[in-house]
């Protein structure tokens, strides 16, 4: 006999001789799904760290066509192509 929050839980001599197979097969389910867990969780990683890259390289694109942009408007080439006439006037 066995209390379990007050409430008392008769086992049997078989599912007492039972359970030691039955823990041991909850723990190797378990085990197996911890083990695809922490695939998952590498996977996952993975992704982040490139796409953390990626961010960066963006950034670093959006930064380099800024200054290309201040460059040119500085230059005075910059000019808005809405003011320039097109070619057939």
């Amino acid at each position: 006999m066995r209390v379990t929050k007050g409430v008392r839980v008769f086992l049997s001599n078989s599912v007492m001789e039972n359970q030691p197979d039955a823990l041991t097969e909850r723990v190797t389910e378990l085990e197996i799904k911890s083990s695809y867990a922490e695939d998952l969780l590498d996977q996952l990683n993975m992704t982040i760290y490139r796409q953390q890259q990626q961010i960066d390289r963006l950034i670093q694109q959006v930064t380099q066509l800024r200054e290309q942009s201040q460059n040119a408007m500085q230059d005075g080439s910059g000019s808005n192509p809405r003011d320039e006439l097109p070619p057939h006037y």
